[in-house]
């Protein structure tokens, strides 16, 4: 989510917006912030694994081209293997209900807010040709105090520009900070707040452009809240190889109905 966790939450006196107005109120966020830094920490360090392959290769035929966009949860920060990652997971879902190989590429990067998702479209060889593309992206936006309207700006010529490419779109709205047990409150139900009304926007985005979109929040929020020492890894931030799991088996009907079958 973050590329240091030094960042995250930094600025945490202004996720109130205009509500958190009292000195004593915004120390006392400061002070939580700190607080959650500190719990946080950095043990999964600033680099992911590299799943990017063509997955079940053994189907035969012409594999398929999935792309992941977003933070170090689409890039899979926290999984131990590549096999476990959100890329892989969804590749190797993709294969096998559509029995065809699968090849990920992976642009997603940790510590990505929205507005790099062009660069990482960007970043993509001139020729390449995505079938389908998967965005996850926003705790970022939400714990660097981007205006909700700027992230949704940019999330939507994302999704302009790998319609303009051929690619269905799928996005995977962002899940609820709230969850995050090692920030205190009330830090963590004004991230939670923030989060949430940037997936709310970020889904109307999706639905105006034509893109398909997820609820994570909706989706897999639940698991998370009620047994956090299976769904995160051990930063408590991240998801673990399990949370990567149901993500994943939360957004592959919608991946797979993009490609023109029914789930």
């Amino acid at each position: 989510m973050s590329r240091s966790r030094t960042a995250v939450f930094a600025a945490a006196g202004s996720l109130a917006g205009a509500g958190v107005a009292l000195a004593g109120t915004r120390a006392l966020l400061q002070r939580q912030a700190a607080v959650a830094r500190r719990r946080i920490g950095k043990p999964l360090g600033e680099d992911a694994i590299d799943a990017d392959r063509v997955w079940r290769r053994s189907r035969g035929g012409d594999p398929l081209e999935l792309l992941v966009l977003g933070d170090s949860i689409a890039v899979g920060l926290g999984a131990l293997r590549r096999k476990e990652t959100l890329g892989a997971r969804v590749a190797k879902g993709l294969a096998k209900r559509l029995q065809r190989p699968v090849r990920l590429r992976t642009g997603a990067v940790v510590g990505a807010e929205t507005s790099m998702l062009a660069a990482q479209l960007g970043g993509l060889p001139p020729a390449y040709r995505p079938d389908v593309a998967v965005i996850v992206v926003g705790g970022n936006d939400v714990t660097h105090r981007v205006p909700v309207r700027v992230s949704i700006a940019h999330l939507e010529a994302a999704i302009g520009r790998l319609r303009m490419l051929g690619a269905e779109v799928v996005v995977g709205t962002y899940p609820d900070l709230g969850a995050l047990r090692p920030v205190p409150q009330p830090l963590r139900a004004l991230g939670g707040r923030q989060s949430r009304r940037l997936a709310t926007a970020q889904a109307a985005a999706a639905l105006r452009l034509g893109a398909r979109r997820v609820s994570l929040r909706r989706a897999v929020g639940h698991l998370f809240v009620s047994r956090p020492d299976e769904m995160f890894s051990v930063d408590r931030f991240h998801p673990s190889a399990l949370g990567y799991r149901r993500t994943a088996e939360a957004l592959l009907p919608a991946v797979v109905a993009a490609m023109g079958h029914p789930d």
